[in-house]
């Protein structure tokens, strides 16, 4: 039976669950996943997952989708660095089964969504890419990030050359595509 605090919304983690936190991290709420030991945790700072051994920040969840049932999380993974930004790649999606999901799924969507302060997608005659830019807890300012989508040539100079262009546009608060 799940322990309820009378003066805490949501549901007490129970002493022998919770991850490795760091200072002065909260836990915002946690479900069960399946009908076994595991769980997903929701911090102020980020999402522990099944068998990580390190929280997944805000930041670098690229896409998190509630089917009613299931959490599904893509996590940005990154591939390279440019001046001024980072390029990432969708990472393997991982998705658990909440059968009792509490305000998880809410909380997953509010703190990623709050994470991005800006985001654009832009065509390019090969593919298309999307600049983002996250606030990253204990980083000053803002981290830039592209996403090429699939089929992108990454490393085609003049694709590189455009993707700085449009990245440092943005950086300077242009809006490119006008």
């Amino acid at each position: 039976m799940e322990a309820f605090n009378l003066f805490r919304r949501g549901r007490k983690l129970p002493a022998d669950r919770r991850p490795a936190l760091e200072r002065g991290e909260r836990v915002l709420d946690w479900a069960r996943v399946g009908d076994g030991d595991e769980i997903v945790v929701v911090t102020d700072r980020g999402l522990w997952l099944p068998g990580e051994a390190a929280r997944l920040g805000w930041h670098e969840v690229h896409k998190a989708i509630w089917s009613g049932r299931d959490l599904a999380i893509t996590p940005a993974e990154p591939v390279g660095e440019r001046a001024g930004y980072r390029v990432v790649a969708d990472g393997p999606v991982r998705t658990y089964l909440l059968v009792d999901p509490g305000d998880v799924p809410h909380q997953v969507r509010a703190r990623v969504t709050r994470s991005v302060a800006y985001t654009a997608h832009h065509g390019l005659p090969d593919g298309g890419l999307r600049i983002a830019a996250r606030q990253v807890r204990g980083v000053d300012g803002l981290t830039w990030t592209v996403r090429y989508d699939p089929g992108t040539p990454v490393d085609d100079p003049a694709v590189v050359a455009e993707t700085d262009r449009l990245v440092a546009e943005a950086l300077s608060g242009v809006d490119p595509d006008l």
